[in-house]
């Protein structure tokens, strides 16, 4: 198997996060692995700009409580631009792991889409303890600095079309009052 740094970006394509205000939510179980993931989101978002004063993390007892950590936080502060979910859950001997991933992907993706906001999916799901080290500052890099990443870049995408949005209601406003 290749050993290759997933985490690796190109520090041109990510915009200074400095207008935005950032949530990351981390689950408290499999803390080995979530602190550094977390270290690694909050380390990239002040690199790219972020105000310590517009980072906001939350701890939460576990990766299933990710979801609604999310959904909490955009209810409650609308100046939120982003949320980074960030938990871990290793395979055991039981099915448990496919319902606790199935139902973490699933709710994190149903915040995204209620709220309009970027939701960032940052949960390992591997079958050994060493996948997630490795995915946690490892060779395979910080699942965490990804998720950083990805969500100024999102916010960024979430300007250009509120922009976009804006001109063209601008436009038919304009036409209305001719």
């Amino acid at each position: 198997m290749k050993k290759t740094n997933l985490s690796d970006y190109d520090l041109n394509t990510v915009p200074n996060g400095e207008k935005y205000t950032i949530a990351v939510v981390a689950a408290e179980w499999n803390p080995q692995i979530t602190d550094k993931l977390l270290h690694g989101a909050v380390d990239t978002l002040r690199e790219h700009g972020v105000k310590e004063g517009n980072i906001l993390v939350q701890r939460v007892p576990g990766t299933f409580e990710l979801s609604s950590a999310a959904d909490t936080i955009l209810f409650n502060n609308n100046k939120v631009d982003a949320v980074i979910c960030i938990g871990c859950v290793i395979q055991g001997e039981t099915r448990h792991f496919e319902f606790i991933c199935q139902a973490v992907s699933q709710g994190i993706t149903n915040v995204s889409l209620k709220y309009h906001q970027p939701v960032i999916f940052s949960v390992l799901t591997c079958d050994t303890m060493q996948q997630a080290m490795d995915r946690a500052g490892g060779h395979h890099g910080n699942k965490g600095v990804e998720g950083a990443v990805t969500a100024l870049k999102m916010c960024r995408f979430m300007d250009n079309v509120a922009s976009k949005r804006t001109r063209t209601m601008n436009k038919i406003a304009d036409r209305v009052r001719i």
